[in-house]
C-alpha cells in the first residue's frame, strides 16, 4: 500500500480553501505585522494622556484680575486638550512608519510597495479636522461675543500710546467735571471699564496680562476693548508690540482700587463741577505749577499728586 505523501496531504486542504474561496490562516507573524494601527491607537491614547495632564498642569497664565480671564482660561484649557492628541497623533504616526518601514541593508534599490488610495481615509482625515476647527471656532466667536458685551455703568477710560509711554484720561463723562489726565491708570474693582486706545505716532498694543485682553494702538485710529476688574492690586501695563528701541521700556502699572477710593481721588483731581466755580463767586485757583489735576501728578507711583491715598 502506498504511502501518503504528508507534503501532498497540507496541500490538499489549502487547494480545497483556495476552491471555497476562504483565505489560508496567517502565522502568528504577520498576525503582528497586521495589527500596527492598534499599536498606533494605544500608543497614541498614551501620549495623549500624559500630553494633556502636562498641559493642563503649567500654570501658564499670571493671576486672573477681570471677569473675563475665566471665561478665556478656559477656552485656552480647551484648546490645549483638543490640540495635544492632534499633535501626538502626527508625531506618533510619523514617528512609526520612520521606524517600521525604514531601509534596511540591502533594500537600498527597491521601489516602496504599489498601494493604492483610500477615499474612505481621505474623507475621514479631511472632515474630522473641519468638524473640530467649525466646533472651535464656534466656541470662541461665543466668548468674544460674551467678553465684548456691553455692561450697565461702563466707565470711559482714553489710552493714548507714545515712545515709549502710556498716558490714562478720564473724560468729562466719566468724571462729571472736567478731564482728568495721569500717567498712573487706576481703576475701580468691580465697574467695567471700556478704553478707547489712540496712538501718537508708531503702532503699539495696550496691554494688562492679568486681564487677558489686549488690541493694537493705530494712529489716526481709536480701538477699543471693555474689561472689569474684579481683583484689588497693581497689575503691570506693557506694550505688545515692538515700536523702537525702548520698547523694552515702555511699562506702567494699572492699580484696581475699592470704588469708594477710586471715586474720591477722581473727585479730588476733577474738582467742581465745570462752570460751578468755588462758593462766593471766588474765582479758581490757579492750578499748582506741577500740573495739579491736569495732568494727575508727577512720576508714576509717588504718593503726591497721582496716588489716590
Amino acid at each position: 500500500m502506498a504511502e501518503e505523501n504528508p507534503e501532498r496531504a497540507d496541500e490538499e486542504p489549502l487547494e480545497e480553501a483556495a476552491e471555497r474561496g476562504d483565505e489560508p490562516p496567517e502565522s502568528s507573524d504577520e498576525q503582528r505585522e497586521s495589527h500596527p494601527l492598534a499599536q498606533l491607537v494605544l500608543i497614541g491614547a498614551v501620549v495623549s494622556a500624559i500630553g494633556i495632564a502636562i498641559a493642563l498642569a503649567i500654570d501658564w497664565f499670571p493671576t486672573q484680575a477681570s471677569a473675563e480671564a475665566e471665561e478665556i482660561d478656559s477656552l485656552f484649557d480647551v484648546l490645549l486638550v483638543v490640540s495635544v492628541p492632534i499633535f501626538v497623533l502626527v508625531e506618533v504616526v510619523v514617528l512609526f512608519c520612520v521606524w517600521k518601514f525604514r531601509m534596511r541593508p540591502g533594500e537600498e534599490l527597491k521601489d516602496g510597495a504599489p498601494i493604492h488610495g483610500s477615499t474612505r481615509l481621505e474623507v475621514v482625515w479631511t472632515a474630522a479636522p473641519a468638524l473640530i476647527l467649525v466646533g472651535l471656532c464656534t466656541y470662541s466667536y461665543v466668548v468674544l461675543r460674551d467678553i465684548e458685551k456691553k455692561k450697565p455703568n461702563t466707565m470711559i477710560v482714553n489710552v493714548t500710546g507714545e515712545q515709549f509711554a502710556w498716558s490714562f484720561e478720564y473724560p468729562a463723562q466719566t468724571t462729571g467735571a472736567k478731564a482728568v489726565s495721569s500717567t498712573q491708570l487706576y481703576l475701580p474693582k468691580g465697574r467695567p471699564v471700556e478704553f478707547k486706545v489712540r496712538s501718537k505716532d508708531v503702532i503699539h498694543d495696550f496691554w494688562v496680562p492679568d486681564f487677558r485682553l489686549k488690541i493694537d494702538a493705530v494712529p489716526g485710529v481709536t480701538t477699543q476693548y471693555r474689561v472689569t476688574p474684579n481683583r484689588l492690586g497693581t497689575f503691570p501695563v506693557v506694550c505688545a508690540e515692538l515700536c523702537g528701541l525702548g520698547h523694552a521700556a515702555m511699562r506702567q502699572n494699572a492699580r484696581v482700587i475699592p470704588a469708594g477710593q477710586f471715586k474720591a481721588w477722581l473727585a479730588k483731581k476733577s474738582g467742581p463741577p465745570a462752570g460751578a466755580g468755588p462758593p462766593g463767586g471766588a474765582p479758581a485757583p490757579a492750578p499748582p505749577a506741577d500740573g495739579g489735576a491736569a495732568d494727575g501728578g508727577g512720576a508714576p507711583g509717588s504718593p503726591t499728586a497721582s496716588d489716590p491715598t
